[in-house]
């Protein structure tokens, strides 16, 4: 019997096996666990939040000066706006405000990945521009789903699960009014990008192009935003070179160059 005899025996009597070996590929893939973890928040959201009170706004892209950026979840209310970023994740999460990566650890395997606070930051930034309306009250919000266990002291509006819809919900003070809600959600609705394979599609390479690109950016201690280079224009220091918080004037942390 030849190899090729062979190997098609082996294929012909274990066939049914194929389709389970995909749908296992599928499941652990990192797409299926961010598209699940929505979904999950989506039922947080569905189950424990008045519709009639808190409007949810789902898979949200809007463009940027350099590409896009995607937001999982907007929820408008007359008590703010909060830009939702969901992390699908397992093990122990150790982070602070203004850490660029955090760290999950499982068993022995130790990871890293990007601060959501400086991400949803992003996101929140982007909104803003695209909305007339007061900054003060857009809320960033993370919420962590999955079998993880914060390690290190979270700030209040990074929570598991339910703890992001009390977040959302502790927010008591009417800030807008029934009109100025349906306003803002045409808004967000008028200025996102189309939904579609098209649009994701995109997206996905704009992504791709950052993390290939690596700059020469800290976050600010203070408040966790990017810092950026700007030069001085008077005073002793005119011409030299800095580091500015990007929130300036809200923050006016700013660091010498050595």
């Amino acid at each position: 019997m030849d190899l090729s005899t062979y190997l098609n025996m082996v294929i012909g009597s274990f066939w049914y096996l194929i389709p389970l070996f995909i749908f296992v590929a599928i499941i652990k893939s990192a797409c299926f666990k961010g598209v699940f973890g929505e979904w999950q928040v989506n039922q947080l959201i569905k189950f424990f939040l008045d519709k009639n009170e808190y409007h949810l706004i789902k898979d949200v892209t809007l463009p940027t000066e350099n590409g896009t950026t995607q937001i999982d979840h907007i929820i408008v209310s007359k008590f703010g706006i909060f830009v939702v970023e969901t992390k699908n994740m397992k093990g122990w999460i150790f982070g602070g405000d203004n850490q660029k990566q955090w760290t999950q650890k499982i068993y022995k395997h130790t990871s890293k990945f990007q601060n959501p606070l400086h991400q949803n930051y992003k996101h929140v930034k982007t909104l803003e521009a695209c909305l007339t309306t007061k900054k003060e009250c857009v809320f960033s919000v993370i919420i962590f789903i999955g079998d993880s266990t914060f390690k290190t002291k979270m700030p209040d509006n990074v929570a598991f699960a339910r703890g992001g819809i009390e977040y959302i919900k502790s927010k008591k003070e009417i800030v807008f009014t029934n009109d100025e809600v349906a306003n803002i959600v045409d808004q967000i609705e008028s200025g996102r990008l189309k939904r579609g394979f098209k649009t994701n599609r995109q997206h996905v390479k704009h992504v791709k192009a950052i993390v290939e690109q690596k700059p020469d950016t800290k976050p600010c201690k203070k408040c966790g935003a990017e810092m950026v280079l700007r030069k001085a224009t008077k005073g002793k220091n005119a011409g030299n070179e800095f580091w500015g918080c990007s929130s300036f004037p809200k923050c006016r942390n700013i660091l010498k160059i050595s």
